[in-house]
């Protein structure tokens, strides 16, 4: 008797496979046409918060500021009317302009120097990742955390002549030290850029540290198989890792030196005279007075000179990276 089960073969559990094509080749696949455009849609949602909020508090006012700055609009009128250069023509007469852009380009270079060279060396001290330089990386980055305020009015205590700077100075030199570091028009630029570059020189510290850990340890480890020295490892190996990190943090304390107040006017409130008058202590004192175009002006002024200034710095420091 022969058995039905012998006679016919039974049915395979799974389909052949020919292995000379890919696994979903002839198989039937779900259009994604239909999911893309809820996918679409999700992402849309997603963003519109952000990009309301950029609209509404950037971009609307960045293009009513170029628009007002063509225009003769004060607190003394009514109306609001068309002058073209009018209100750059009259600062520059004045004075102001000029001046102020002096003033802006000489505090933006003293604050870049002056944090970038405090940074760096803070990080090439605290590189190395232990308890007493995770401790010391938290106090140096204290300042970042206070208000620019708070920490213009702190220091224009210490600074006072009869402070416990001019004490310190008066302990440790011969004579007493009465100066006033903020009253002189030949130290008070100075004193104000680099009590900026204090106050974010712990941000930028944490920024050289990630760049010098990016070094592989074992090609520090092999330089100094092959006799490199500390200084010698720093200089040839670990520096040219640091480009990135130096073009963000270079082009990063510049840009904020150009729109620097809070610090100035907490300390010299742009004296004495006008030394420390950057430009939005200017685009300040035209609002105060009523000049809402001149202060508009201004204000463009100062847009123009971060992007024709962090552009072509970008550039160049980009072309460096790839040098070194």
């Amino acid at each position: 008797m022969i058995s039905l089960s012998s006679a016919v073969p039974a049915p395979a559990l799974t389909e052949p496979v020919d292995e000379g094509l890919p696994p979903n080749e002839g198989r039937a696949t779900r259009p994604r046409s239909r999911r893309r455009p809820a996918a679409r849609l999700h992402h849309v949602l997603f963003a519109a918060p952000s990009i309301v909020l950029v609209v509404v508090f950037f971009v609307v006012p960045f293009l009513a500021n170029v628009v007002f700055a063509f225009t003769r609009w004060t607190g003394f009128s009514d109306t609001i009317t068309w002058s073209g250069l009018d209100n750059f023509k009259l600062l520059a007469d004045l004075g102001v302009l000029t001046h102020a852009i002096k003033v802006t380009v000489v505090y933006a270079l003293v604050s870049m120097v002056v944090q970038n060279a405090i940074s760096l060396t803070l990080a090439v001290v605290l590189a190395d990742t232990n308890r007493i330089n995770t401790v010391f990386r938290s106090v140096f980055f204290i300042p970042v955390l206070i208000s620019p305020l708070a920490a213009g009015y702190i220091w224009a205590a210490v600074l006072d002549p009869s402070g416990p700077f001019n004490a310190f100075l008066s302990a440790v030199l011969p004579g007493q030290v009465h100066y006033s570091w903020l009253g002189h028009s030949t130290s008070a630029l100075v004193t104000v850029a680099s009590i900026d570059a204090w106050k974010w020189s712990g941000l930028v510290t944490l920024v050289y540290i990630a760049g010098l850990n990016r070094c592989p340890r074992h090609v520090i480890e092999a330089a100094t198989i092959d006799g490199a020295g500390p200084w010698r490892r720093l200089w040839t190996i670990r520096f040219p890792l640091l480009a990135p990190a130096f073009t963000f943090n270079v082009v990063l304390t510049l840009v904020g030196a150009f729109s620097a107040l809070d610090v100035v006017f907490s300390t010299t409130n742009g004296g004495p005279g006008d030394a420390t008058s950057v430009l939005n202590v200017a685009v300040y004192n035209q609002y105060a007075q009523g000049y809402f175009g001149s202060a508009s002006a201004l204000g463009l002024v100062i847009t123009l000179m971060v992007i024709f200034t962090a552009v072509p710095l970008i550039g160049w420091l980009r072309r460096r990276e790839v040098q070194m």
